[in-house]
């Protein structure tokens, strides 16, 4: 607790506020539709989140605490878009079942060790080409937006860039605060009314069916595998940690087992949103940058217990304000990752196909650009480096 307190900072915290609001703010509606597609009720909609809020929070928290640096942790949009697409053929205990088979399998192959050795094999400058190709859409979304609200994107940016000239450490505190101050002068903004109310757990009794084991629990392992953990992790190792492979998956499974009959589809490493938490903004000081990690897995635990008032809070933003700001927190992790890119002129064929790749946003097998962006980019670095060499006569 005392070292805590010592290295506790306001701009760590505030970084791990932003970290949990990107995190949440594009698919927390998806979460909603999912859960009604499989049946659920009101009552259960509300469990879900509060299952998704304690499962991803805990396992956050603790782990950034335990390992001493940013585990962000979230839950996984594209597997949402699974579960969409497929809710249809599974009830929602089928569903709840596959949820909890899911989180098995995570756990099994994060323990073993088994991803940590394909990890290994991997370079970093593809890892990096991949994770800079993802964020660039925040990036060009940032600017896409001042078509219809220059005013607001503009003065948010003057902010920002300021900040970062007079106060770097303090440069994304004081943009959140601007944002929520300009918010009502530029754009179309009503604050709702806020009604404090704990959220439910309610009990979903797991049944199990080959149907959906093999139609939702694997492919929601894989995805959550290439959209999430890949990502994720590549995103730790590009700020300089070593992180604990084995435990942090392992973890992250045991928590989605514990809650899946109350809710959680996953809880896994965040992979975009993670940025924000690791970089220098977060602290300078890269051996304190863990409370940002649970900060965020704090903000998930308050969503979980206040579920149905944080995400009304959250709705009452308009959309540009969460884009401006996801674009702003993400523009130092889009240099950064490019750098690392483009550093090893070896690589950098390879690099360039991968990222242009992962920037595509094309899926195949509901599994995202990420993934296939970066064995595409691995397959060219090996053909690369084994062509034929010129013999000389």
């Amino acid at each position: 607790m005392q070292k805590f307190l010592q290295d506790f900072s306001v701009p760590a915290v505030f970084a791990g506020f932003i970290t949990f609001l990107v995190g949440i703010s594009v698919s927390s509606v998806l979460v909603i539709q999912s859960a009604q597609l499989l049946g659920a009720s009101t009552a259960q909609i509300t469990s879900w989140f509060w299952a998704l809020g304690l499962g991803i929070g805990l396992s956050g928290l603790i782990l950034s605490w335990k390992f001493k640096y940013p585990v962000a942790t979230s839950w996984s949009t594209a597997g949402l878009a699974l579960i969409l697409a497929t809710a249809n053929g599974y009830s929602l205990y089928e569903a709840i079942g596959a949820f909890l088979v899911c989180g098995l399998l995570t756990a099994i192959l994060g323990f073993s060790g088994i991803f940590q050795k394909v990890l290994t094999h991997i370079p970093q400058s593809l890892t990096s080409a991949m994770l800079a190709g993802v964020l660039l859409k925040f990036g060009i979304a940032l600017f896409a937006s001042m078509q219809n609200d220059w005013e607001f994107i503009l003065s948010l940016l003057a902010v920002y860039i300021l900040s970062k000239r007079l106060s770097p450490r303090y440069s994304i505190v004081i943009t959140v605060i601007a944002g929520v101050v300009l918010c009502p002068l530029f754009l179309q903004f009503h604050a709702s009314t806020i009604q404090l109310s704990l959220a439910q757990p309610v009990w979903m009794t797991p049944e199990f069916s080959w149907s959906a084991i093999f139609g939702l629990a694997l492919p929601l392992f894989v995805i959550n595998m290439a959209s999430q953990y890949l990502p994720g992790l590549a995103m730790i190792k590009s700020y300089g940690y070593q992180p604990n492979v084995n435990q942090l998956i392992g973890w992250t499974g045991v928590a989605q087992t514990i809650f899946a009959p109350f809710g959680c589809f996953s809880a896994n490493i965040a992979a975009i949103s993670a940025a924000i938490s690791l970089d220098d903004q977060a602290h300078p000081d890269s051996k304190k940058r863990y409370i940002a990690g649970m900060s965020c897995g704090f903000f998930y635990i308050l969503m979980g217990l206040f579920a149905a008032t944080l995400t009304s809070i959250l709705m009452s933003f308009p959309g540009v304000f969460m884009t401006a700001l996801a674009g702003i927190a993400l523009l130092g992790t889009i240099g950064h990752n490019i750098a690392i890119a483009f550093q090893d002129v070896s690589e950098r064929e390879a690099a360039l196909m991968t990222f242009l790749f992962s920037a595509s946003g094309i899926q195949f097998f509901g599994i995202g650009s990420a993934f296939w962006g970066l064995l595409f980019g691995f397959a060219v670095s090996i053909i690369l480096k084994f062509r034929k060499q010129p013999s000389f006569k």
